[in-house]
């Protein structure tokens, strides 16, 4: 087992086992649970442009991906460097593949089986579905987990944290789960998904668990469709510095995202306008329009 697996497998919130008896246990210096490698400034270029070429073209592979570097952005890298970074990143170019897709997940986890496929959400907390992605920070990145209603691209629970912890995802569950109950959650076999901390609160639940295909990006295709929206929209027009900036930042865009963005899959209605049409919590939409949100123009997408 790598290094970088066993320090992502100490818990540091553990109630009985102290950090410093993990890190004994798993043969690691305490020392190194704490360095943060200073990143260079070159492949934080490079991730920043593959990035934003893979949201505009998710079908790109490395060597189209090595092509638009070079042409877009006058980036000369082999196609060796592209496939790492992209590796790195969790991306692939979303058409089946021969070879099966490099992913995060643990083998020792259960895995479920995708219960979506010729599926029709047809209401609120029908399907939820979840998944991960990067935002660029002026020295590296951060990741966004997201959670949103299928039915009406609701987004009932976000967290961005600077890593990829399962801690941050379990916690943003716990919050979606105040406001409803999905009758099944969707999500990707990575290892913050397939852990037992957070199968266990959906188990609680009585939620049905799918899960997404190997190499089957399309499967959770509203979340995708979420990433893409919110870089174009935000990340990218913002450029954060920090965590916290980001953390506000977003913090605004999700409540105009889902109080005042008009959608045209929505017959032209807004997402928490629809999720809560059939509850009793109407009035909770209304009240939630905060005075500065509520001034700004409504946009037709």
């Amino acid at each position: 087992m790598s290094h970088e697996k066993r320090v992502s497998l100490i818990d540091r919130a553990h109630p009985d086992i102290s950090i410093s008896r993990q890190a004994e246990l798993m043969d690691v210096s305490r020392s190194s649970l704490y360095y943060k490698q200073v990143p260079d400034p070159e492949e934080v270029r490079i991730t920043r442009a593959i990035d934003e070429l893979y949201t505009r073209y998710p079908f790109y592979g490395s060597r189209r991906m090595k092509d638009s570097l070079s042409d877009y952005y006058a980036i000369k890298i082999g196609r060796h460097q592209v496939r790492r970074i992209m590796r790195l990143m969790g991306l692939e170019a979303i058409y089946p593949k021969k070879r099966p897709k490099t992913s995060e997940s643990e083998p020792s986890h259960k895995k479920y089986p995708y219960l979506l496929r010729g599926l029709a959400s047809n209401h609120p907390n029908h399907v939820w579905g979840t998944d991960i992605t990067y935002i660029r920070l002026e020295n590296g990145w951060a990741y966004l987990v997201a959670i949103i209603d299928w039915y009406s691209r609701y987004v009932v629970a976000w967290d961005i944290s600077p890593n990829l912890e399962s801690g941050f995802c379990v916690q943003t569950l716990r919050r979606a789960l105040k406001d409803g109950t999905p009758e099944i959650f969707n999500s990707d076999q990575g290892t913050q998904f397939t852990s037992n901390d957070f199968t266990g609160v959906l188990a609680l639940g009585n939620i049905r668990i799918s899960m997404d295909g190997r190499g089957r990006c399309m499967d959770n295709i509203f979340t995708e469709r979420l990433w893409r929206t919110v870089k174009y929209e935000n990340v990218y027009l913002k450029s954060y510095r920090t965590i916290t900036e980001a953390r506000l930042g977003l913090s605004e865009y999700f409540h105009f995202y889902n109080t005042v963005r008009r959608h045209q899959s929505l017959d032209n209605r807004k997402p928490a306008e629809v999720y809560f049409s059939n509850q009793r919590s109407n009035q909770n939409f209304n009240n939630s329009l905060s005075p500065i949100l509520s001034t700004i123009p409504t946009i037709t997408v």
